[in-house]
């Protein structure tokens, strides 16, 4: 099995690539493994140093969409037609990989199968698939820090899928998870304290 810097390469780099690609060319790459291709390049875009912008919110959803169906037992995704059709340039999306190819390797070097029960059996799919919701969800939120952070979780549990990797899959699960409720518990908790004090002022 190829390691996934080299098929982005292959596929979304050459200079025989098509100027444009659908969702449903991604899915006909991805083959048997196709919830792990399509959690690591749907967030790719947000998990980047530098996201790109207009990403999150529809690539978020999608991936909420994606993490239910593995956590309910899905061998393979299901997309609407609409979805399967939207499509992304050539230069556009190379922009993407090529910024994500250096670290991407890097993580391909510690990446081998380990704990595969994990990424197979349906408890573990479960938890994983449970994580990635909660993360893309987070995504779609436009408030700054509830992107970047989530799609980072995703993309490692999406690169662990790809290799058996259970290891790799449940650090990002969790990693991932647990910074996204720290966000959001300094979010709320902060609303609130927000509220009281303006509260107290109001009764001065």
């Amino acid at each position: 099995m190829a390691q996934l810097s080299a098929e982005l390469e292959a596929q979304f780099l050459a200079d025989d690539s098509p100027e444009t690609f659908s969702l449903a060319d991604v899915l006909a790459l991805a083959g048997e493994r196709t919830f792990g291709f399509l959690f690591v390049l749907l967030s790719l875009p947000s998990a980047l140093p530098v996201p790109a912008p207009g990403y999150s919110v529809p690539f978020g959803i999608l991936l909420a969409w994606l993490g239910i169906q593995m956590a309910i037992g899905s061998d393979q995704p299901w997309l609407p037609k609409g979805w399967r059709s939207q499509s992304i340039g050539r230069e556009r999306l190379s922009g993407i990989i090529n910024a994500a190819l250096p670290w991407l390797k890097k993580l391909e070097i510690l990446s081998r199968p380990r704990l595969i029960a994990v990424c197979r059996s349906p408890v573990g799919r479960l938890v994983l698939g449970g994580a990635v919701t909660l993360m893309g969800l987070s995504m779609i939120a436009p408030i700054p820090g509830t992107n970047t952070l989530p799609a980072m979780g995703i993309f490692v549990v999406g690169l662990g899928l790809l290799d058996d990797d259970g290891a790799i899959a449940l650090l990002g699960a969790t990693g991932g998870v647990v910074v996204t409720a720290s966000i959001w518990g300094a979010i709320i908790w902060g609303g609130s304290n927000l509220v009281d004090l303006l509260k107290r002022g109001l009764g001065q």
